[in-house]
């Protein structure tokens, strides 16, 4: 075994999405930094939707990028169409979604990745973890060369055992055309680790030369594109269209007839699949009333044919594939340029995990993305930046960043997996979270900008943008409580063209705005002889800008958003009584066997955390909370050897 004679702060296993914001982190950092990677050119690859973003990803997105991460500025200079979502929802629900050019998208991050001056690119397979005292000391691949390093990062995605299933036919792969990772779970077995399978699939990528696009629904993005990055002031790049066609009755009867060779129905396939993102095939077994399912077809670049089938995902034969495919309306000629397919591959159960995403078997051995059991982009990008942020924190000896779940969706997604665990692929849904009004996708700056600043990832006048936006905000919300309307014929006709009723008494402008019916723009119109007290200077003309949209969300939902917030308070009380590390569980008199036995399993480190264990009643935390003021006496009077 030849031994690198570089040695590394953290290396990094993966070069998918969570690899590359793992590896860019810690090298902003100040961290020597390696990624190793199969393929070179699969670096950020969209191995399956190309497209970032959502409902609840969407909102991932940008907290990644108010922590300093690369997401959002990707695609913002590699996207095709974007849409915010739910415009007719709260803004709670309201996030971006974006179509990439995949190709671009790919090439985009990795020459950000090869312009990091402290991050080494190689190409290799990763099959052992090297371990010295029960610290992670580096890594080695299949060419005999090891690399040293302080911490390591595995972000595997679906290659730990991967196995590829097109109808009852099956191969070992990564994802389709790439190697699978074989040695690295079974060593990943052997140091201790819970492994468990889990499933995923894709649908066919169709050649857009055979789709008849007369036939269907034009999907047209935004016309003005939001961008997602606080750093990008507009979006300047072309946009294209995506088209929605529907599946119908003769689609399921051919599927119905063809589940005997279908791997999902015959019991090849082990791995529990996505209950949220279900195959073509799970969804006609599963909803029979139904008589057409959506189906998205969606451009994969400028410069490529290949258009994405998004809502037919399958590992039903390719004959079957094509045979159902065609009898979609748009659909009938169609051909397959690549077919979809079902994926199983192993995951380490997230519940061995800190909430930093160090494991608490290995010291400085971090978990991200697909190895954790969760799915999407987003997901695996968020953790990812997490391990990256807290492997440098942990190398410099700092205390870690960790998001709480009235912090951020990042926040809540660590703490569902490291906590509850997952059975099957773990997605974001804005229901997750508790305090979603408050984690709204647009206040993402607000929340966590300064976090980011504070561990070198924002730099300054990023920071500085942020203070001006809520000295801003701040002002403007000044000014409309000092802005009095005066009740005058002028001003009533005005009200009365806004589609609100008059007032018959002085009444502010904030008050105004909080009438459902009543926008911020709406009140530039408003002049001085308009008001008593008038502004100084005077609220800006123009466009919607971020402060007044952060101005309008606020003051129409203030009494939503204090009550959030008291909720808040109730949950830091219970976050902030701390468990002491290595507490004996087994020992506390009066819990059950069971909840003794889950609380040693994920070895919370709060109340707040230890009371959201699966089987963990109420009645136990309260038996755990007087053993814990008890235990606190006990130290105060004998001190820490007691």
């Amino acid at each position: 075994m030849y031994t690198y004679p570089k040695e590394y702060d953290v290396i990094v296993v993966g070069a998918g999405h969570a690899g590359c914001e793992a590896a860019l982190a810690s090298s902003r950092m100040g961290c020597e930094t390696l990624i190793i990677t199969m393929n070179l050119d699969s670096i950020a690859l969209m191995s399956c939707n190309p497209a970032i973003g959502g409902i609840a990803k969407g909102h991932l997105v940008r907290e990644i990028d108010a922590l300093g991460g690369e997401m959002a500025k990707c695609i913002d200079k590699t996207g095709i169409q974007f849409r915010v979502l739910n415009t007719s929802k709260g803004p709670a629900v309201q996030a971006c979604r974006a179509q990439a050019d995949k190709q671009l998208y790919r090439l985009a991050m990795k020459s950000t990745l090869e312009r990091e001056k402290r991050l080494d690119i190689k190409q290799g397979i990763v099959d052992k973890i090297l371990i010295e005292n029960g610290r992670v000391v580096g890594i080695s691949i299949n060419t005999g060369i090891s690399y040293r390093s302080k911490a390591v990062i595995l972000t595997t995605g679906t290659f730990l055992k991967g196995l590829i299933h097109i109808g009852l036919v099956n191969f070992p792969a990564g994802r389709a055309g790439e190697f699978p990772a074989e040695r690295l779970s079974d060593d990943l077995r052997d140091l201790g680790f819970m492994i468990g399978r889990l499933k995923t699939g894709t649908p066919p990528r169709l050649d857009a030369k055979t789709i008849n696009f007369s036939k269907l629904t034009e999907q047209k993005g935004d016309y003005e594109p939001k961008p997602f990055s606080y750093s990008t002031e507009r979006i300047i790049q072309k946009q294209i269209s995506c088209y929605l066609t529907y599946t119908n009755e003769e689609t399921h009867k051919i599927i119905r007839e063809n589940l005997d060779r279908s791997p999902l129905y015959c019991g090849v396939i082990k791995g529990i699949g996505p209950r949220y993102c279900p195959s073509i095939e799970d969804k006609v077994k599963r909803f029979p009333d139904k008589d057409r399912h959506q189906v998205f077809l969606e451009p994969e670049g400028y410069e490529t044919k290949e258009y994405y089938a998004n809502g037919v995902s399958t590992s039903l034969p390719i004959d079957v594939q094509i045979k159902f495919l065609r009898t979609i309306e748009g659909l009938e000629n169609v051909e397959i340029m690549r077919p979809g397919y079902a994926i199983e591959y192993d995951f380490v159960l997230p519940t061995q995990l800190m909430p930093t995403l160090e494991t608490k078997l290995i010291k400085n051995l971090y978990h991200a993305g697909q190895i954790n059991g969760t799915s999407g982009y987003e997901e695996a990008a968020a953790q990812g930046l997490m391990a990256g942020i807290n492997a440098s924190l942990s190398i410099k000896g700092m205390e870690p960043v960790i998001l709480d779940r009235s912090e951020a969706y990042i926040g809540v997604m660590i703490d569902d997996l490291v906590t509850k665990g997952t059975e099957e692929p773990y997605r974001m849904f804005t229901s997750r979270a508790e305090y979603r009004l408050l984690l709204r996708q647009d206040n993402a700056d607000l929340r966590l900008r300064e976090k980011g600043y504070k561990i070198g990832l924002v730099k300054e006048e990023e920071f500085h943008r942020l203070i001006k936006k809520r000295e801003g905000i701040k002002d403007t919300i000044e000014k409309l409580k000092r802005g009095i309307l005066k009740s005058t014929e002028v001003v009533n006709k005005k009200l009365k063209a806004i589609g609100t009723h008059i007032i018959n008494e002085p009444v502010s402008l904030i008050e105004l705005l909080r009438r459902p019916e009543v926008k911020y723009k709406d009140l530039i119109q408003f002049m001085n002889g308009d008001l008593n007290n008038p502004p100084s200077p005077p609220l800006e003309k123009g466009g919607f800008s971020e402060i007044a949209e952060q101005v309008e969300i606020q003051v129409k939902y203030e009494g939503y958003i204090q009550r959030e917030l008291a909720c808040v308070e109730r949950f830091k009380r219970l976050e902030e009584k701390r468990i002491p590390h290595g507490l004996d569980f087994k020992s506390i008199p009066g819990l059950s066997t069971e909840v003794k036995e889950k609380l040693s399993k994920v070895k919370p480190l709060s109340l707040g955390q230890a009371s959201r264990i699966s089987g963990v009643t109420p009645s136990a935390i309260s038996i755990l909370m007087i053993y814990l003021e008890q235990f606190k006496k006990t130290i105060i009077k004998y001190g820490n050897n007691s």
